[in-house]
């Protein structure tokens, strides 16, 4: 009986949000309202028993470690902008935030962006099939060529100019191929719920 109230509600919202095709309406906004709803009280839940009550609220009323008190300070000086008369005061966990966040993002990106991408392009050009060997100079080319199309301190003029059109074509590729794979997520989704509309509601497939 629950199972059977949930595929009607899933149906429901579903066709809810898909009327948006035609135009807007309370249906969807009704849809969209439980699901910002559902999603805002689910990450709620699961912050304060994942993050906030293991790593600190625990360790400061279980364990007695009163420094914690230092980042629950910080953390409700975010509020003080609701306090004209101390507005100011959210500068300073809004400083802490945006510095630790840059420190641990530029690791990020350094470690598991810029050096893999690095390393992916030193690739061999010997004792490998033929065909390997046209697809690592293609990659190899590609890199190079779209650097130099980010290279600014000459005019893109001649054999320079060249190159950095070559690159263009090689981000065009690039982006229609992250695009096709986008349209494609998309539409996997799609056919899911269709899938389920068709099955587990209808059933007629």
């Amino acid at each position: 009986m629950l199972t059977t109230i949930g595929i009607w509600i899933a149906a429901f919202l579903t066709l809810a949000i898909y009327s948006f095709l035609y135009k807007d309406n309370p249906f969807y906004k009704t849809a969209e309202h439980i699901f910002i709803g559902v999603s805002a009280g689910y990450w709620t839940v699961y912050l304060w028993f994942n993050y906030a009550l293991p790593n600190l609220f625990l360790p400061l009323f279980r364990d007695g470690n009163l420094w914690y008190i230092i980042p629950v300070v910080v953390g409700f000086m975010m509020f003080a902008p609701l306090v004209p008369k101390i507005t100011w005061l959210v500068r300073i966990p809004l400083t802490f935030t945006m510095g630790i966040s840059m420190s641990l993002f530029i690791l990020q990106i350094v470690q598991g962006d810029i050096l893999p991408q690095l390393q992916a392009t030193f690739l061999p050009l010997k004792g490998i099939p033929p065909f390997q060997i046209f697809s690592n100079v293609l990659i190899i080319l590609g890199v190079l060529f779209t650097l130099i199309y980010f290279y600014f301190s000459k005019p893109h003029t001649g054999a320079l100019g060249l190159a950095a059109k070559i690159g263009i074509w090689f981000m065009m590729v690039s982006f229609g191929a992250h695009f096709g794979y986008t349209v494609m997520a998309r539409i996997s989704l799609l056919i899911g719920r269709v899938f389920f509309l068709l099955h587990d509601w209808l059933g007629i497939i």
